[in-house]
């Protein structure tokens, strides 16, 4: 595998930084523009031209996170993609989708929430009693999230080169740990997110069952976890993609909210 120039690396880093909103859609979400950014590298990597395709390809697919602490997982599969080319294909994969969670989170909280919120408060404050200071105090605060950016592909392109080291050739225990921290986070996910319950309630004479109150006691989230059960059952299927999936539970939902089933 061809060795990554910086001047590749620094191409990666502001394209993310710059263009990681590409064609945002909610299929894919950052999909295409994480793809953009990776292209620089993945052309100096591949040469073969079947597996510069079938790269490009994988970076096509579904991802979402943070900016900031985005450009970690870039910098983590520049090194493995470096080192490994074809052979590390899914356990990129499974890298993306087992940290773009997680550092979603912290990114959002701490660059997306926070520090927009404290500086950008104290700059409007400052404006409307007549100084420019904190105007100023706003600019930096974003040229050290560009600063930081730039420290997080560092870390990421540094630890991916130690994870393959570690593990020579073999990344199946790299794949399998990202999957279930992926899994973990999905699964996390499913009762806070995906809002479900069953209204009825059944009426004897003074006795009543609640049918909600039934199904929490056989498992909380139930209902939430059928529906992604279902979701990931029709995603399965042949001729089926994302887009139909999502009409489907639309009218899905519609039908059964105005039947009493689901509220």
């Amino acid at each position: 595998m061809n060795k990554l120039s910086d001047k590749t690396i620094n191409k990666v880093f502001y394209r993310w930084l710059f263009a990681s909103q590409t064609a945002w859609n909610y299929e894919k979400m950052q999909g295409l523009g994480y793809c953009y950014s990776m292209l620089p590298a993945l052309r100096e990597i591949y040469t073969n031209e079947d597996e510069l395709n079938a790269a490009v390809k994988n970076h096509l697919q579904f991802f979402n996170c943070n900016i900031v602490t985005g450009q970690f997982i870039l910098g983590a599969d520049l090194a493995i993609e470096e080192a490994e080319g074809a052979k590390s294909r899914e356990a990129v994969a499974a890298i993306k989708t087992g940290l773009m969670g997680p550092l979603a989170g912290i990114g959002d909280t701490l660059f997306g929430v926070t520090l927009n919120t404290v500086f950008g408060s104290i700059a409007a404050y400052m404006a409307l009693e007549g100084s420019s200071i904190g105007c100023y105090m706003w600019i930096l605060a974003n040229i050290a999230k560009i600063i930081i950016s730039k420290g997080f592909i560092k870390a990421g392109y540094k630890q991916g080169a130690k994870l393959v080291a570690s593990v020579g050739n073999v990344l199946k225990n790299i794949t399998d740990s990202a999957s279930m921290l992926g899994l973990m986070v999905i699964g996390a996910l499913i009762p806070t997110v995906v809002k479900a319950t069953v209204p009825y309630v059944y009426t004897s004479g003074e006795a009543q069952l609640v049918a909600q109150e039934i199904l929490d006691k056989i498992m909380p989230g139930l209902v939430p976890v059928a529906i992604v059960a279902l979701t990931y059952w029709l995603l399965g299927r042949k001729k089926m993609n994302s887009t139909r999936v999502i009409l489907i539970l639309i009218v899905l939902s519609i039908v059964l909210f105005n039947l009493g089933i689901l509220a």
